[in-house]
């Protein structure tokens, strides 16, 4: 199939990826594709290009696949390099199309405008699959593998590289699909002893990553099979939803959780990579009779032992599990339930009127929608665990831990799903990041309420300081008067500053068909009961 520029081939290769919206920042380096998009599909033109990555990201999250992000080449693509390093922390599928300069001139370092050193080197670096276009007949192909890598599982972000020469010219594509990947079967002889041992369980846990969304059914079939009690990890929230009665969430760490891993006979971990952060930098206990299901090999036995490691898709496996599956102890039962309830009512007491917050977004928003959050303490206290999330595809957040990210996000996931509301919990430190994406939310306008949590500064960081130092360094940031930020931006604005407008503020805000800031003013709304700090260890400390 002929096509008259690289533009449109792309169009054509992103109709089949089911992708309607792209977002990237023009330049004279990727002209032609950016303007093929503006004409078939929707191009939204981000300030930065970290967040173009961002929103693509977060867009193929929301949907359950895949996004696409356009950037320059050389300054352009290394701005981006941040963003796609959280989407291969996260495993998300990402085709980021970045420019080149011309083909004649690749490798020259005569200072062409835009180039750099060995952009495809840095590109390989941060992504799961990186290449160069180099002729116009063989770009579709290019293009349809970075797809594939970006979406076979674990998925990850595919960066392709694309001289403006060849993108201006005329494609020949042969429109041929790249084979189908291949899905890893778990050890048959593994398989049966794993199944054996559940067989056997009377005391079960579940512990749910980012690995067991692909496998909703199965692993709600087999918690209503054992009676066993869910931990996930966050990227795992909402595999069941998080209203479940045996669903406890993200709450390992918790002394309710590790007395309850003390006590299991069993414990099934399904695609999780057992994060620093969720296993109290890796000293949470589990038990030895660990059965893993990852379709990483590599994850297998990495953090944690596994008695049994099954290399394999989790759905297929959970279904050859199903079968063995026994009921547990009546028990054991109730004390999930009943831990289920205990850990969410003593972080409900440590976040003091936070917790009126948290419950304003949960009873505005409907049961799906999606939540975007960015490294903040509202975000890291109670938004990844104690705010339920009923589907993965609503649970928004920067794996990587990298702060900033969390607008650029949830703009993205409001893009992808414009038929309900979207809110995002900011900072005011996160969000000074990519500040000009204040611009990107008035010019697009989707369903999207931005809830700035404004303390002045880095509060996670700043708590840290409070503990053991006796000065503070870096953490007090000069904040902006929100109300004329957002009047400046032609945006509408709200203010909660106390527990009583929680409600009332996030009811207006979610109903309105368009963005909207809500200021939440932390020393008006009063401290939480126990200052956050994060779950990393200081030397010495």
């Amino acid at each position: 199939m002929r096509h008259e520029t690289g533009g449109d081939l792309l169009v054509a290769v992103l109709r089949r990826l089911g992708i309607d919206t792209v977002f990237g920042i023009v330049s004279v380096h990727n002209l032609p594709l950016v303007e093929a998009v503006d004409r078939e599909l929707r191009f939204v033109p981000v300030r930065h290009e970290a967040s173009a990555v961002n929103a693509a990201d977060a867009y193929g999250r929301a949907r359950g696949g895949i996004g696409c992000a356009l950037t320059s080449t050389g300054t352009g693509a290394g701005n981006a390099a941040g963003s796609l390093i959280e989407a291969l922390s996260a495993g998300t599928s990402v085709l980021h199309v970045t420019g080149q300069v011309e083909s004649r001139f690749l490798g020259s370092g005569r200072g062409f405008i835009h180039e750099t050193k060995d952009q495809l080197g840095m590109l390989t670096a941060v992504s799961k699959y990186a290449a160069t276009v180099t002729s116009a007949d063989d770009a579709g192909r290019v293009l349809r593998e970075a797809a594939r890598a970006a979406r076979t599982a674990p998925g990850g972000p595919a960066s392709v590289e694309w001289p403006i020469d060849l993108q201006y010219a005329a494609q020949t594509d042969t429109a041929a699909e790249p084979a189908a990947p291949v899905v890893p079967a778990a050890e048959p002889g593994e398989l049966a002893a794993a199944a054996a041992l559940l067989a056997s369980a009377r005391r079960p846990l579940v512990w749910a990553g980012g690995g067991a969304t692909r496998a909703r059914t199965e692993l709600a079939e087999l918690l209503a099979a054992t009676g066993a009690g869910l931990l996930t990890s966050n990227s795992g929230r909402g595999t069941v939803p998080e209203d479940h009665p045996q669903v406890i969430g993200n709450f390992a760490t918790a002394p309710a959780a590790r007395a309850l891993l003390a006590d299991a006979d069993v414990l099934l971990t399904i695609g999780t990579h057992f994060r620093s952060n969720e296993t109290a930098d890796y000293g949470l206990e589990l038990p030895a009779a660990h059965i893993q299901i990852d379709v990483d090999a590599a994850a297998l036995g990495r953090v944690y032992p596994a008695r049994h490691p099954l290399h394999g898709d989790a759905a297929d496996v959970l279904t050859a599990l199903l079968p063995h599956a026994r009921t547990a102890e009546a028990s054991w039962t109730e004390r999930v339930t009943a831990v289920r309830g205990q850990v969410r009512a003593t972080l409900r007491d440590n976040i003091g009127p936070q917790a009126a917050i948290c419950d304003a977004i949960r009873a505005a928003l409907p049961r799906a929608a999606v939540v975007a959050r960015d490294v903040t303490i509202p975000s890291s206290s109670w938004g990844n665990r104690l705010l339920d999330i009923h589907d993965p595809r609503d649970n928004v957040f920067p794996r990587g831990g990298g702060i900033g990210q969390g607008l650029g996000m949830g703009i993205g996931a409001a893009l992808a799903r414009p038929e309900t509301p979207t809110v995002v919990i900011a900072g005011d430190g996160g969000l000074a990041v990519h500040l000009g994406e204040l611009l990107t939310l008035a010019q697009e306008r989707p369903r999207l309420t931005l809830l700035v949590f404004n303390d002045g500064g880095y509060g996670v960081l700043r708590n840290m300081q409070d503990s053991y130092a006796e000065r503070r360094s870096g953490v007090d940031l000069t904040t902006p008067d929100f109300e004329k930020l957002a009047g400046a931006c032609g945006l509408p604005y709200l203010r909660i500053a106390a527990e009583e407008h929680a409600g009332p503020v996030l009811d207006e805000a979610v109903a309105s068909d368009g963005p909207v800031l809500v200021e939440v003013d932390l020393t008006a709304l009063g401290p939480m009961k126990n200052p956050f700090t994060p779950p990393v260890r200081i030397p010495g400390q």
